[in-house]
């Protein structure tokens, strides 16, 4: 009963976000910046979780975040994701993240490939922008009855898998070059097959190249290490994700210089239950 009322508390809040100003002055401890408020209300929720998958995703600053976006939508047996990264730090990279996310979006929902979409967000972002802005980004699809991971990387920071709870590698894909470059490089599609408790972590650079005071990278590696230890400790994911946030803003003293992203995917398998 008592998870039964908690589920339906949180049902009503997350109907009220979208339209409510009351539950946004609530929530929020200080003003958002204009970019924030453009990203914040193109993006899905932070959590999404069924008997297959386990999604949830981090951004800082929150209240100043302007360049980097996330995206994740469930289409029948099909997951779609992907994470942005724009060039610069103000409301011009808002805007070049959201158009997209809104291309990509727009184009998956016509039924185009992860190359087509990817190649619909240069178009869209040349025509608007000319040459002038770019955005990176990793767009993919996971088959949730089977584990196939598909993904194509418009040079961005490569995915990185976790495997058996301990073990992490880079998912290697050459690189199509920014969307908005204009570079015309071919757009590579690389596939890799999940096992049942794959973890996968799609990140933006704000993340990895964090650094302390005596300029040393937050790194690849440590962010790894983070997530595997922590995770072990069956906290929920998301408050893993809070708990890598504040140590990444403490080692870089409080303040970051770039948006920090992260998205985590959780294949639990098909039809398995969540534990």
């Amino acid at each position: 009963m008592v998870r039964a009322l908690a589920s339906m508390a949180g049902l009503l809040l997350v109907s009220k976000r979208a339209h409510s100003d009351s539950h946004a002055r609530l929530i929020r401890t200080r003003p958002m910046g204009v970019p924030a408020e453009l990203q914040w209300a193109l993006m899905p929720p932070r959590t999404f979780s069924d008997h297959r998958v386990t999604i949830s995703a981090f951004m800082e600053p929150a209240y100043q975040v302007a360049g980097d976006a996330f995206e994740y939508a469930v289409a029948g047996d099909i997951l779609h994701l992907a994470v942005f990264d724009a060039m610069g730090h103000d409301t011009s990279a808002g805007l070049t993240a959201a158009l997209s996310m809104a291309t990509c979006r727009s184009h998956r929902r016509a039924g185009a490939t992860i190359p087509e979409a990817s190649a619909a967000i240069e178009n869209t972002l040349v025509e608007q922008f000319g040459h002038s802005r770019y955005a990176t980004g990793i767009l993919a699809d996971l088959e949730l009855d089977t584990g196939k991971f598909t993904w194509v990387n418009r040079g961005h920071m490569l995915p990185v898998l976790i495997r058996g709870g301990r073990w992490a590698s880079t998912l290697r894909c050459p690189p199509a070059g920014p969307m908005g470059s204009g570079f015309n490089l071919p757009i590579k599609q690389r596939t890799e097959q999940l096992e049942p408790g794959d973890r996968l972590l799609l990140f933006t650079d704000g993340i990895t190249e964090a650094r302390d005071r005596d300029g040393c990278e937050f790194g690849v590696e440590r962010f790894t290490d983070f997530i595997i230890r922590h995770h072990a400790d069956e906290l929920p994911v998301d408050e893993t994700l809070r708990r890598l946030m504040r140590t990444l803003m403490d080692y870089h003293q409080g303040r970051l210089e770039d948006d920090a992203t992260v998205l985590f995917c959780e294949w639990h398998g098909p039809g398995a239950p969540v534990g």
